[in-house]
């Protein structure tokens, strides 16, 4: 097992701390105490570049790093720009990941998604469910990338004794989201329909499906704070799941937002609209046999975000 970095003076590079997941980790080590962070804006450092990042881990030698930048988009993204997910993806953590090892760094994380599993994987999903039946095709290319850095971590392991490790987060949420009306995820989607129905003193809220289909949400400082126990206290070979554990229907989502919002009108379900897949829940018991478990509920998490919004994209539109 490698070194617990109790000394908090040690250098960590976040990669992509401008990101849901990037900005979550640099939150939660400042607020236990790492005061020497590393890190870069895409304008200061563009990790598809080659010579410009083994340019700055020769220069910075960073102790450890966390791989939390990605390009990141929906189904219709994806469809639209495959070459450009699997390309700027594989080139980012092939980068990273290889100059973090010819720098002598003692650590590095790298964050995956939920999307690596087979379209028909198991419920809930195990680690040992990677690469046993085929993708959903329509992330595939992004899903590749990140298996591939999956595997990176591990052949670095095995070749070079290198401490590279890999996380898998469920669906995320919380501060710095995308409200985009197109292309969010449907938690934030939600929130931004119901408190724009609000606003508008509109009678009804109409939302896709039969409200049937249960999800698994994560709010994004609990994964934060699961990186952080995992850079900590896990050296080894496998990946690991983080999830909350917890499903809810979309329909118990749905009113929990309502909740969320004060929105008094109804909800109005269109079942001619599909579903899509009726369970995605990950098995996070080995993460639980570690030792972390996750500690912010989705009504607490759904306050805390509803209130980003409110400050941070209404008050700036």
């Amino acid at each position: 097992m490698a070194p617990t970095p109790t000394d908090k003076s040690a250098t960590v590079f976040v990669a992509g701390h401008r990101g849901l997941v990037g900005s979550a980790v640099v939150r939660k080590l400042r607020s236990l105490g790492y005061d020497n962070l590393i890190l870069r804006t895409h304008a200061e450092l563009d990790l598809t570049s080659q010579s410009s990042v083994d340019d700055f881990f020769a220069a910075h030698k960073p102790q450890y790093v966390i791989l939390a930048a990605a390009k990141v988009g929906g189904i219709h993204a994806n469809n639209t720009y495959p070459a450009d997910f699997i390309t700027i993806n594989l080139q980012i953590q092939t980068n990273v990941i290889s100059s973090a090892f010819k720098h002598s760094s003692k650590k590095l994380v790298f964050l995956g998604s939920s999307c690596i599993y087979p379209k028909f994987a198991p419920q809930p999903i195990p680690e040992s469910a990677l690469l046993t039946a085929p993708l959903e095709p329509t992330n595939e290319w992004y899903a590749i990338a990140k298996i591939s850095g999956i595997k990176m971590c591990q052949a670095f392991r095995i070749q070079h004794s290198f401490d590279a490790i890999s996380a898998m987060p469920t669906n995320l949420y919380g501060p710095n989201d995308n409200f985009h009306p197109e292309n969010s995820h449907v938690l934030p989607a939600l929130l931004r329909r119901f408190h724009e129905a609000k606003i508008n003193k509109l009678d009804e809220v109409v939302v896709w499906g039969s409200g049937k289909p249960l999800r698994e949400f994560l709010h994004v400082d609990d994964l934060a704070d699961a990186i952080v126990f995992l850079m900590e206290n896990y050296s080894d070979f496998e990946h690991v799941n983080v999830g909350s554990g917890k499903e809810v229907t979309i329909k118990e989502l749905a009113e929990l937002v309502k909740e969320t919002v004060d929105y008094q009108g109804e909800i109005i379900w269109d079942s001619s609209k599909p579903d899509g897949t009726p369970r995605k829940l990950m098995d996070s018991s080995k993460l639980a046999g570690l030792g972390w478990e996750p500690k912010i509920s989705l009504k607490d998490g759904l306050r805390d975000t509803y209130k980003w919004y409110l400050e941070n994209v209404i008050a700036k539109q």
